[in-house]
């Protein structure tokens, strides 16, 4: 292992990203896991790339790349974080990795309640939690809220609730299915990323294999978790002014069908992600 030859920092780039590319992997890899070994910004990393290449942590990079070359680990689980709207969160094989299109579903979660002047405070539920990504991040960045969150895994649970202490986020975390634990809540926004993967779908190694299973596949074709927050809103008698879901980008016109059958007073919209998929249902009580 330790006849890899690099002797600085550029060279241990150079060679990562190589061995990476030969291998079928993202070569942007290679970056993620030097910025964090060696505690470095991007910019620092290319600008000390001449710099001798520390002995210390030589062998744990090499292993670190031939480890996702061999098994598509991803890096997060690697240096265990994962960034999500400008702030670092732990994660582990026990919640999802926070993925472009969540940060889509919070930033369109985020506008609508600013454009509803007279939700000051509004009660927000995230249902299916995972790591708290949504949960941490709506109440930091909509301080005046209240934040409770739910999950049916009680090691995920663990992750969020890390995550909330580290960045003094004030959250209220519940285990259970959906909206079980907080039935007896009002609540102003339900906000969800729930598992939406059929399981006749195939998927990447980097996700079938490290992504936890119960976060990922539905039944129905991967509908069953939006039919069962529904059937629950209206088995609890709640009148969330906003549902917003992130959604399967073939499941669009399903979702909007479940919503508007069970709950005929709210008006539904499907929204596409940056690349021009359906990635996000927002319903508005009219």
């Amino acid at each position: 292992m330790n006849k890899v030859p690099f002797t600085t920092i550029g060279e241990a780039r150079r060679w990562a990203s190589l061995f990476l590319r030969e291998h079928g992997r993202e070569v942007r890899v290679a970056d993620l896991l030097l910025e964090d070994m060696l505690n470095l910004s991007f910019s620092r990393l290319l600008a000390y790339e001449h710099d001798s290449f520390p002995e210390t942590v030589r062998s744990s990079f090499i292993q670190a790349i031939e480890d996702h070359a061999e098994t598509g680990v991803p890096v997060q689980h690697l240096i265990g974080k994962a960034s999500f709207y400008g702030r670092e969160f732990t994660v582990n094989k026990d919640v999802l990795i926070p993925r472009p299109e969540t940060e889509e579903l919070v930033l369109g979660t985020i506008e609508r309640i600013q454009s509803k002047s007279q939700l000051q405070a509004p009660v927000i539920a995230d249902l299916g939690t995972g790591s708290g990504i949504i949960a941490v991040t709506l109440k930091l960045e909509h301080p005046a809220s209240q934040l409770i969150a739910t999950d049916l895994s009680t090691d995920a649970l663990e992750i969020a609730k890390r995550n909330a202490e580290a960045l003094e986020a004030d959250v209220t975390f519940s285990q259970g299915d959906f909206l079980e634990p907080v039935k007896q809540q009002p609540i102003d926004v339900l906000v969800s990323n729930p598992p939406y993967i059929s399981r006749a779908e195939v998927l990447q190694d980097t996700v079938k294999n490290f992504d936890p299973e119960l976060a990922l596949f539905a039944e129905d074709d991967g509908v069953a978790a939006y039919q069962t927050i529904i059937d629950q809103i209206v088995r609890f008698e709640l009148s969330p002014w906003l549902i917003a879901f992130e959604i399967g980008h073939e499941q669009g016109d399903a979702v909007k069908a479940i919503i508007e059958t069970r709950l005929p007073d709210y008006r539904v919209e499907i929204k596409q992600d940056i690349n021009r998929r359906d990635r996000m249902i927002f319903a508005e009580l009219v």
